[in-house]
């Protein structure tokens, strides 16, 4: 799945987003890879980079190699080997690995929603560019839900 980015190919490109999904004590089940694997087949994501970095407990940070992750063949990442746009540098895993607890790991995972590559591409031939974007994380929902119970408010209006 490894895919570098070409110049002239960017103006086509949906938007890029990433994640970096800790996974406390270095246990990773694997549990959601297959989805992961799903969206890549079904093309409504590309992979462009998926790497692992571990945070030791006296807060130094490295990367760990895909294949080094998991010994005990239940964990099976090398459908995503090789998968490196370039567009991870040294200080993005530093940057990931400061937002980790000590004797922990997280992926690092940078992909294009290709569902959404149509769109971008015609608004940019229109002149249109994007100026603000962001995530709502769950847990801001549910916090932001249960404070309008509280209130007594109704989610649905």
């Amino acid at each position: 799945m490894s895919d570098e980015i070409q110049d002239d190919e960017i103006q086509d490109m949906g938007p890029v987003d990433y994640l970096v999904i800790e996974f406390p004590g270095n246990r990773m089940t694997g549990k959601g890879l297959p989805l992961l694997v799903d969206l890549v087949d079904r093309g409504i994501v590309r992979v462009l980079d998926f790497t692992f970095v571990r945070k030791d407990t006296d807060g130094s940070v490295i990367a760990v190699e895909v294949r080094d992750l998991d010994g005990d063949g239940e964990l099976d990442l090398s459908v995503f080997e090789g998968s490196a746009s370039g567009l991870l540098g040294q200080d993005d895993l530093d940057e990931a690995g400061a937002a980790l607890e000590p004797g922990n790991s997280a992926a690092i995972l940078i992909y294009e929603n290709l569902w959404a590559a149509p769109l971008a591409r015609e608004l940019r031939r229109g002149g249109a560019q994007l100026v603000a974007g962001g995530r709502i994380p769950v847990q801001a929902l549910l916090a932001s839900l249960e404070a309008l119970e509280a209130e007594g408010g109704s989610a649905a209006a």
